[in-house]
């Protein structure tokens, strides 16, 4: 590659600039403004591809809308409900609360789409409860959130798949169905992990729910458990598209919340709508950025060039996935996970398209090698998210992390050598794939 080249120059600038503090989404933009005014290209195609990408993607509403939802569950009493319930199903058995952060990932997993709003959402609340009266190590706690976090965007409804759904016009509906049977499958390694942990560390066991409270526990719980149930059945019967589903979602989340726990101010109800509009924001910031770098990669025809390189190296598809893997998970180090899947991730795809590969399935191995980026070092966002929530030292968090990132890992060898525990599901509702 020619280092002086107008592509090399733009490269340098947005990597110069992510480096010095400056937002990536931000970073792009200048980036490829000097791109195109390096090739003497018109400059109102940045705001051409700005506006025909954020426009003609209905889908992007859906991103904000899944955040506020679970804005909405967090300053609500939903949160605490639902913890209740989880301690009722595998409170009682040794290291049962430490398995109640496991379940409660799985049910929020069908509520926020998100890993990050997991962690803060119930991620303080597990914190207290877990190191209460000393019954666990505060490292232990925070790493224990930070990995079933992950949880979130792999089982449906996720932010990650839907940013992907973008990028490759897969089925959102499909790639939902298609992460269930991997959530579960990681969800289970990690309870699986927790038992161990808790009779080699010799964790307490908690007090049984009396039973004639359960009844009562689950009433309090089941209209904030009706959700997912609302939101996946909506999607999958066709009553409503998944951006339509989402603002479902909110809706039903403030509904509960107000009318029926009665547990929001309107300074809560406030400060929800002014963090998901931050969050929304950024997030947006980085898909105009994307979009029109995109724009760049294409006019220097990255794509085709790359599958062309590949194509010359004789890859099988297995030789490609793991090719893939490697790449995203040493990325998913040093990189935010929207932004990978929208600089990285789309030069893979015509390469996977040549191979054969399913772009569902390829969708999920791609959304599941960049949680486990949120949770590996140096950057794992949900480890220093965990550290301030906690107090407790990043080194500490990922000490007790790591044999949980090994069965994640595990998790990633499975579905990529084994694509029918990807596809079975949406194959038994009617993908064609």
């Amino acid at each position: 590659m020619n280092l002086t080249s107008p592509f090399s120059i733009s490269i340098f600038v947005i990597t110069g600039l992510a480096f010095l503090g400056l937002p990536i989404g931000l970073s792009m933009m200048t980036g490829s403004v000097l791109y195109l005014f390096l090739v003497g290209a018109d400059m109102g195609t940045v705001a051409e591809q700005f506006l025909n990408g954020m426009y003609s993607n209905y889908v992007i509403l859906s991103v904000p809308l899944f955040i506020l939802a679970a804005e909405f569950m967090n300053i609500g009493s939903m949160t605490e409900r639902l913890l209740a319930f989880c301690n009722v199903l595998v409170g009682r058995f040794r290291g049962g609360l430490a398995q109640v952060n496991v379940v409660q990932s799985i049910i929020f997993a069908g509520m926020s789409g998100s890993a990050v709003a997991d962690a803060a959402g119930s991620g303080r609340m597990m914190q207290n409860m877990m190191t209460r009266d000393d019954r666990y190590p505060a490292s232990y706690a925070a790493a224990l959130t930070a990995v079933t976090s992950v949880i979130g965007p792999i089982i449906p409804p996720s932010i990650p798949m839907i940013v992907y759904a973008l990028v490759s016009d897969a089925s959102i509906g499909y790639l939902f169905l298609a992460g269930m049977v991997p959530g579960l499958l990681m969800a289970g390694l990690q309870m699986v992990q927790v038992a161990y942990d808790a009779r080699r560390r010799n964790f307490p066991v908690e007090a049984p729910v009396p039973l004639k409270e359960i009844p009562r526990i689950t009433w309090r719980a089941f209209p904030a458990l009706m959700m997912p149930v609302l939101l996946l059945g909506c999607i999958y019967s066709g009553v409503t598209t998944p951006t339509e589903a989402a603002a479902l979602a909110a809706a039903y989340a403030l509904l509960v919340s107000v009318v029926i726990y009665r547990s929001i101010s309107w300074g809560a109800f406030y400060d929800s709508l002014l963090l998901s509009a931050k969050s929304s924001t950024s997030i947006g910031m980085l898909i105009a950025g994307a979009l029109v770098f995109n724009y760049v990669v294409t006019i220097e025809n990255i794509p085709d060039g790359l599958r062309v390189l590949l194509t010359g190296w004789e890859l099988t598809p297995t030789t490609f996935l793991i090719l893939v893997n490697i790449v995203l998970l040493l990325l998913g180090c040093v990189l935010e996970g929207t932004a990978i899947l929208l600089i990285i991730v789309p030069v893979f795809i015509p390469t996977a398209q040549a191979l054969g590969i399913d772009m569902v399935h390829f969708g999920v191995v791609v959304v599941i090698n960049i949680m486990l980026g949120l949770v590996t070092p140096p950057y794992g966002l949900l480890l220093f998210i965990m550290t301030n929530i906690s107090g407790v030292p990043v080194r500490h968090i990922i000490r007790d992390a790591l044999p949980f990132i090994g069965g994640m890992f595990l998790c990633l060898i499975l579905i990529t050598f084994i694509p029918d525990l990807v596809l079975w599901l949406p194959r038994l509702m009617g993908y064609q794939g």
